[in-house]
C-alpha cells in the first residue's frame, strides 16, 4: 500500500495550500512508494511562521531538558532500525547494511549534540577597562533553513537539523524530493516522539518542479537567519548565492572527486578490500566515495587484477536481499548518466577492466576503468555511482599532483603501512578530510566534517557544528563606574 504523508507545520500534518501532491518512487521497481504533499512558497511562509513562534520558548528551555529529548530520540531511532531499513530500501534503494549503518551513526549524532548542549561554551575575556568583565557567549540565531539529501538519508537528515536544534534554534527543513520521508519526515517523527515541542522542527516537502522556487522562498524569508545544504556542487552554488544575497551564513557540504592513494608500502590485500568498500559502498552514491584509485606503479598490475576480481563478484540487484552490495541508483536516469560516462570514456580511449554495459533499470554494474583521458567527462566529473578509475604514479609528488588535480576537495584515503609516510602525503592534499591507512568514506559525529574548494565551506560535527548555528556575542560587565572625558 502506498504511504501518504502531508507537510509538518507547527506539529500538525497539513496538506499543501494548493492541495497538490507528488509521487515518491521506488528506484528498484519504478513504482510509487509514497505520495507526499507538494508545497509552494505560501506553505514555506507558514512553516517559518511556526518556527518563529516556537523559537523563544525553545531557546529558553533548560539545557538539561533539551538534552533529554535528543538522548531519547537516539534510543528511539535505534529501536526503529528495521523500519528504517525497509524505508530506505523502498524509497532510495538502500541495502540493509547501509541502512543500519545510517541508523547507528545518526543515533550517535543525536547523542553527540546532546552532550554538546551542556558542554562549556564561551570565553571570559581580558578587559581593557579597569574593573570590567568581558564575555564571549554563543547564542542561537533564530530560524535555520535545512536542506537534506537522499543518499544517506538518516545520517544527513539528522545532521541537517541536530546541531541547529541543540543550539536552541528552530528549523524549517526541506528534504530531498527523492527521499522526503527518510531524510525528512521520519527524522521529524522520531524527534517529535522524543518530546520535541510543536513548531521547533517543520518539514516542507515539494514536487521536483517546484524545488528552486521553494528553496528561494525559504532562504529569502527575513526571519531565516542561517542555512545549511548538503548536495551537489551545482545546486550548492545556487543555495550559497541565495544565502549571500540575503547576508545569511551558510554551511555547504557539496560534491567530491575523491582519491584513494595506494602507496608503494601498502599491504596489497588490505588495499583491495579498502578500495572496494570506499568506491562501491551504497553503489558509490556517497559524497566521499573514491572516484579515483591512484596506485603506485610497482603495485598497479597485481592490484588491478585483484581489485577487478573482487569487484566483479559483488552481488547486485534487489536492495531487500541481505547479500546485495550494489543496489539500484536513486533512479533509472541516474544509472543512465553513469552509463553515459562510461561510453564517453571508452570512446575517448579508456579501457573497461570490469563492468560497463547497459544498466538494468536503476541498477548499474560495478565498473572499473583504466587509461581514462583528461578530455573524458569522467576525468574531472563526479561519478556518483558504482564506477571508478584506476591510475598510476611513480612518486609521492606525482600522486599528490594527481589527487589535487580537481576543483573539489572533500576527502581522501591513503593506504600505507607506514604512518609517517602517509602523514607526509596527507599534509599536502587539498581536502577538508583525509584518512591515513584507510579509504575515503568515514564520518564520526564528534569530528569536523566538510570540504574545501568546490566541495563547500563550513563544518558539521562536534563543537564546529554548534558554532555554525550560533552567533558569537561580546558582553561586558563594568564592576565600577567608568570615567569619561566629558
Amino acid at each position: 500500500m502506498t504511504i501518504t504523508r502531508e507537510l509538518l507545520i507547527g506539529g500538525k500534518a497539513v496538506p499543501a495550500r494548493s492541495g497538490r501532491t507528488t509521487a515518491d518512487l521506488n528506484p528498484y521497481t519504478g513504482q510509487a512508494y509514497a505520495t507526499v504533499a507538494a508545497a509552494g512558497p505560501e506553505d514555506v511562509t507558514l512553516a517559518v511562521d511556526a518556527a518563529q513562534a516556537a523559537f523563544d520558548d525553545w531557546a529558553a528551555l533548560s539545557p538539561f531538558a533539551r538534552r533529554t529529548i535528543f538522548l531519547k530520540a537516539a534510543d528511539l531511532l535505534q529501536e526503529r532500525g528495521e523500519q528504517a531499513a525497509a524505508l530506505m530500501a523502498g524509497e532510495v534503494g538502500g541495502t540493509r547494511p547501509w541502512a543500519l549503518f545510517n541508523v547507528g551513526l545518526a543515533a550517535n549524532m543525536l547523542r553527540e549534540v546532546a552532550a554538546a548542549i551542556t558542554a562549556p561554551r564561551g570565553d571570559v575575556l581580558a578587559a581593557q577597562e579597569e574593573g570590567a568583565l568581558g564575555l564571549a557567549v554563543r547564542e542561537p540565531v533564530g530560524v535555520v533553513a535545512a536542506f537534506s539529501p537522499w543518499n544517506a538519508p538518516l545520517i544527513l537528515g539528522v545532521r541537517s537539523v541536530a546541531a541547529a536544534l541543540a543550539a536552541g534554534n528552530t528549523v524549517v527543513m526541506k528534504p530531498s524530493e527523492d527521499a522526503p520521508i527518510a531524510c525528512g519526515l521520519f527524522v521529524a517523527d522520531v524527534l517529535a516522539e522524543a518530546g520535541l515541542p510543536d513548531g521547533v522542527l517543520n518539514v516542507v516537502t515539494n514536487d521536483p518542479a517546484d524545488a528552486a522556487q521553494v528553496a528561494e522562498a525559504l532562504i529569502a524569508d527575513e526571519r531565516v537567519r542561517a542555512v545549511n545544504f548538503t548536495g551537489s556542487t551545482e545546486v550548492g552554488r545556487i543555495i550559497g548565492t541565495h544565502a549571500a544575497r540575503h547576508l545569511k551564513p551558510a554551511v555547504l557540504e557539496l560534491g567530491g572527486k575523491n582519491a584513494i592513494i595506494v602507496l608503494d608500502d601498502a599491504d596489497l590485500g588490505y588495499a583491495v578490500d579498502a578500495a572496494t568498500f570506499g568506491v562501491f559502498m551504497n553503489a558509490g552514491q556517497i559524497c566521499m566515495s573514491g572516484d579515483r584509485v591512484l596506485v603506485h606503479e610497482s603495485l598497479a598490475e597485481e592490484f588491478t587484477a585483484r581489485f577487478a576480481a573482487k569487484v566483479s563478484a559483488l552481488p547486485a540487484g534487489d536492495p531487500a536481499e541481505p547479500a546485495t552490495v550494489i543496489g539500484p541508483l536513486v533512479s533509472a536516469a541516474a544509472a543512465q548518466r553513469v552509463a553515459a560516462l562510461v561510453r564517453d570514456a571508452v570512446a575517448k580511449g579508456a579501457t573497461v577492466v570490469t563492468g560497463g554495459g547497459e544498466p538494468s533499470g536503476a541498477v548499474h554494474p560495478a565498473t572499473v576503468l583504466t587509461s581514462v583521458p583528461a578530455d573524458a567527462d569522467l576525468y574531472y566529473g563526479e561519478g556518483f555511482g558504482p564506477i571508478c578509475v584506476i591510475d598510476t604514479f611513480a612518486t609521492d609528488e606525482e600522486a599528490v599532483a594527481k589527487a589535487n588535480d580537481t576543483a573539489h576537495g572533500l576527502t581522501a584515503g591513503i593506504i600505507t603501512e607506514n604512518g609517517t609516510h602517509g602523514l607526509r602525503v596527507a599534509r599536502r592534499l587539498q581536502t577538508g578530510i583525509v584518512h591515513v591507512n584507510d579509504q575515503s568514506v568515514a564520518d564520526e559525529p564528534q569530528a569536523p566534517f566538510g570540504g574545501f574548494k568546490s566541495s563547500g565551506y563550513g563544518r558539521f560535527g562536534g563543537r564546529w557544528g554548534i558554532e555554525a548555528f550560533t552567533n558569537t556575542r561580546w558582553i561586558t560587565l563594568a564592576t565600577q563606574h567608568a570615567h569619561y572625558p566629558f
